[in-house]
């Protein structure tokens, strides 16, 4: 199917939405990294 590994990584590019999808899906992991940690934080606070 493909000849060479960098046909193979220019298809794989080429399938991946651009920048501003990527941007977005970068700052929706990091929000929810954020709002899980939170939670955690404030489920020890309420604890002690």
């Amino acid at each position: 199917m493909f000849d060479s590994l960098d046909e193979q990584m220019k298809h794989d590019a080429a399938e991946q939405g651009g920048k501003v999808q990527r941007i977005i899906c970068w700052a929706g992991g990091l929000l929810a990294a954020i709002l899980v940690l939170g939670g955690l934080y404030f489920g020890v606070q309420l604890m002690e």
